[in-house]
């Protein structure tokens, strides 16, 4: 069985609630993984979840940890979780570089996937940060410098552009979804969708090893239910992780 990590798709929410004179306040802890895994586990993936809090001193800091996955998923998981893990911060003790080695992994042969969010590629005001590492190398689009998330409350349709071995047997058309991480294709990629002309699902390959993104979400609220319901959404990350672990088509 083929094992994929993914990480992040994880927040902390803490809300002060102001009644008149008096506050209280409350806190939630939330996941979003629960459709994206499901989906590769129906396609006989193995999914390691690895939330953001856990991920920061989790996330494999050797090669050797690291190559037991056929392919890493990151899905709302900004860089400085990866660049700064606690003994580094509280403690100035130098770690491995792991968006270098994420790098270094996609080159000697494994698969990476970067899915939309708030945090991932650029983010909300930047903070993701992305583009000035290492993984910038390995990835089928540049990622801006800026906040580049284009929130569209009223639905926008990813489409079709060009046909993809991952994406065989998809409808030419995606359902609406509510907003999107814009990138630029780099030369070498390969958009097979796109979202107002900016790419949507771009794959390439890089050393012996594949990269994709899909620059929405896999889980509320820039994917509403009825792309997460979608008759297609399990073929859709299937294909997508079959091609990213080089996994021979099974004819679904």
């Amino acid at each position: 069985m083929r094992k994929v990590l993914l990480a992040g798709e994880s927040w902390m929410s803490f809300t002060t609630h102001v009644k008149g004179f008096d506050s209280f306040t409350t806190s939630v802890y939330e996941t979003g993984e629960k459709w994206l895994k499901a989906a590769l586990e129906k396609g006989g993936y193995e999914v390691d979840f690895l939330p953001n809090h856990l991920a920061m001193d989790g996330f494999p800091f050797e090669m050797e940890a690291l190559s037991k996955y056929d392919a890493v998923i990151l899905s709302d998981i900004g860089a400085n979780t990866l660049l700064l893990p606690s003994m580094t911060f509280a403690r100035s003790e130098k770690k491995p570089n792991r968006v270098n080695l994420l790098r270094d992994y996609v080159l000697e042969g494994g698969g990476l996937l970067m899915v939309g969010g708030y945090m991932t590629f650029a983010g909300i005001d930047g903070k993701g940060k992305w583009h000035d590492t290492a993984l910038q190398e390995v990835l089928p689009v540049e990622v801006l410098t800026v906040d580049d998330r284009m929130e569209h409350c009223e639905g926008v349709t990813p489409v079709m552009e060009e046909a993809h071995e991952a994406l065989k047997g998809m409808p030419w058309e995606f359902p609406q979804v509510l907003g999107y991480n814009k990138t630029i294709a780099k030369p070498e990629a390969l958009v097979a969708a796109t979202v107002e002309g900016n790419p949507f699902l771009a794959f390439a390959e890089y050393g012996k090893g594949r990269s994709a993104v899909c620059t929405t979400d896999c889980a509320p609220h820039w994917a509403p239910p009825e792309f997460c319901e979608w008759e297609y959404y399990d073929k859709m990350w299937q294909g997508i992780a079959d091609w990213l672990t080089k996994k021979e088509d099974t004819g679904r």
